[in-house]
């Protein structure tokens, strides 16, 4: 029985309300307050140093302006997000490469790239469920053409219809060489931005970066 995978993650906080008054300038306010109710009540037989006013100020000064940095950095790197977005509304419906997990519907086999070691004399493909567990071990061609599991396990029964990655072990005699993450095609079904990241929704729900997608094409019929 398949373990059911853990949802993802639900996008879409509240943004921060426009026109509020900047953090920086309220605590500015504030600071100049607490300077005169210092100087108003400083000792007259033991009077505050000008150059430790000065200190204060400047070092208020200092904080401020790496404050305003920081926002407008943040500024910046949100518009860097959002012009990225714009190119990639064209992935909508287009198939992408990762090596993210991918739906299998029961019946539709899913296409995966492997990419063995030309040093392999064998190998193995390994297959897990959304919960993470190894549900089948199938020898496969060491070939780098693309191989489409028929989502049987490796007695030749149909695992139910879920979410489902892939690795690839590269063996040379009895000598495992490396196990790899496999690529698989899965639809692009929506873009958006989290976070100042420019996020990909696949079929079924699976989220990636876009740094994550290795290749694009129109979907095979």
């Amino acid at each position: 029985m398949e373990t059911t995978a853990t949802p993802p993650a639900t996008y879409g906080a509240a943004a921060p309300a426009q026109g509020a008054k900047p953090a920086v300038s309220s605590d500015f306010e504030t600071f100049l307050q607490m300077l005169a109710v210092q100087l108003q009540n400083q000792d007259p037989l033991n009077p505050v140093e000008a150059t430790d006013y000065a200190v204060q100020l400047a070092t208020f000064s200092s904080v401020e302006q790496q404050v305003l940095t920081n926002e407008l950095l943040g500024q910046l790197t949100e518009q860097q997000a959002r012009n990225g977005m714009s190119g990639h509304a064209g992935w909508i419906g287009l198939e992408a490469r990762s090596t993210a997990p991918v739906r299998f519907d029961g019946t539709t086999p899913i296409e995966l790239a492997p990419n063995p070691l030309v040093s392999a004399d064998r190998a193995v493909l390994l297959v897990y469920n959304g919960g993470g567990a190894k549900v089948a071990e199938i020898s496969v061609p060491v070939s780098a053409e693309p191989y489409y599991w028929n989502g049987q396990d490796g007695d030749g029964d149909v695992l139910p219809p879920g979410q489902y990655s892939f690795e690839l072990e590269n063996h040379k005699g009895d000598t495992l060489l490396a196990t790899d993450a496999l690529e698989s095609y899965a639809r692009v079904t929506e873009a958006r931005i989290e976070n100042g990241q420019n996020l990909i929704v696949l079929t079924g729900g699976v989220v990636v970066q876009d740094t994550a997608i290795t290749g694009l094409r129109e979907p095979v019929p």
